[in-house]
């Protein structure tokens, strides 16, 4: 499968300040990891700024506007909340990361690459239409499936996350629109505080899969083969974009599920399975959590391989 990777250094520049767990080295170990030989076919793509267009697609224009202002001298910083935090290249970061997810969106539909791996942070699950939270600014895979939309005209669109933490963000800015699926696996309970099963969306076009604290990769893979996969196949979506968080490693230090690296293999060979059924291959991978370093670039690594051999 001829992949594209999507990346750039100014998302290096976002800087939270010191010990925080959403920091620079997370993308430096993900690219070292794909500088390994078995990824030299990788399509080597840089990710370009997101206009204001793309991001009012999800975002409302005084706050994309106030976002994108917060640009604080270098070494200072400017905190939204108790985990949000942006700095001086934090505005160009975040519009990089929608602006490479949405240029891989363009990549495959185009037909240039049948799928893509965008490794840019920060991550944007967590943010909501109108607040930025839990590291996030801006939704980044919300923004993705509405491009997708706006510009190629699709109806049909499925986002899959299976970041520890729920999508709040994702769900609060697709939730409400009946083109779009989006299904959640995630520890229960834990931050963000939703994500209950309950939680329905305006069409049963949200779905989410509640995982116990302490569980496993074959509780994990158990979860997606009875719901999550089933419902994605149903789905039969015209574009797959992957919310890829891969901090429900066992060795992450942020939540307390037990996945193991391989875990990460399997659900890409199924998300890769259902892409090609369905929307010729198309699948678009963006990097959201993952905080443990060496977990982290394991398992990108992985996913990666995998969306490559099939």
């Amino acid at each position: 499968m001829t992949v594209a990777l999507f990346t750039h250094t100014a998302c290096l520049g976002h800087d939270n300040g010191p010990f925080h767990p959403e920091c620079p080295d997370r993308l430096r170990v993900v690219l070292q990891a794909l500088e390994h030989p078995d990824f030299v076919p990788l399509l080597r793509e840089s990710a370009p700024e997101a206009t204001t267009a793309l991001l009012e697609l999800a975002h409302p224009a005084d706050y994309v506007r106030a976002i994108l202002a917060i640009q604080p001298p270098p070494g200072d910083h400017v905190q939204l909340d108790a985990d949000t935090i942006m700095g001086h290249g934090s505005a160009e970061a975040a519009s990089r990361a929608v602006g490479g997810a949405c240029a891989a969106v363009d990549a495959v539909m185009e037909g240039w690459a049948r799928a893509a791996f965008v490794a840019t942070r920060p991550p944007g699950h967590h943010a909501e239409r109108r607040r930025a939270m839990g590291f996030c600014l801006f939704g980044t895979a919300a923004i993705t499936a509405l491009h997708a939309r706006a510009r190629w005209g699709l109806r049909r669109i499925a986002v899959v996350d299976f970041d520890v933490h729920h999508g709040n963000g994702t769900q609060d800015i697709l939730g409400s629109d009946p083109d779009m699926l989006y299904v959640s696996s995630h520890q229960w309970p834990c931050y963000p505080g939703t994500g209950a099963s309950e939680e329905r969306g305006v069409a049963d076009n949200v779905l989410n899969i509640p995982l116990a604290p302490g569980a496993t990769g074959p509780d994990f893979r158990r979860a997606w083969e009875r719901n999550g996969l089933p419902a994605v196949d149903a789905w039969a979506p015209e574009l797959l974009i992957v919310s890829a968080g891969f901090d429900a490693h066992r060795s992450d230090p942020l939540a307390e599920l037990r996945l193991d690296t391989e875990d990460y293999g399997w659900m890409t060979d199924q998300l890769v399975a259902l892409a090609d059924a369905h929307c010729g291959g198309r699948l678009v991978s963006v990097l959201e959590g993952g905080y443990d370093l060496k977990a982290l670039a394991a398992s990108a690594a992985l996913h990666v391989r995998h969306l490559m051999r099939q």
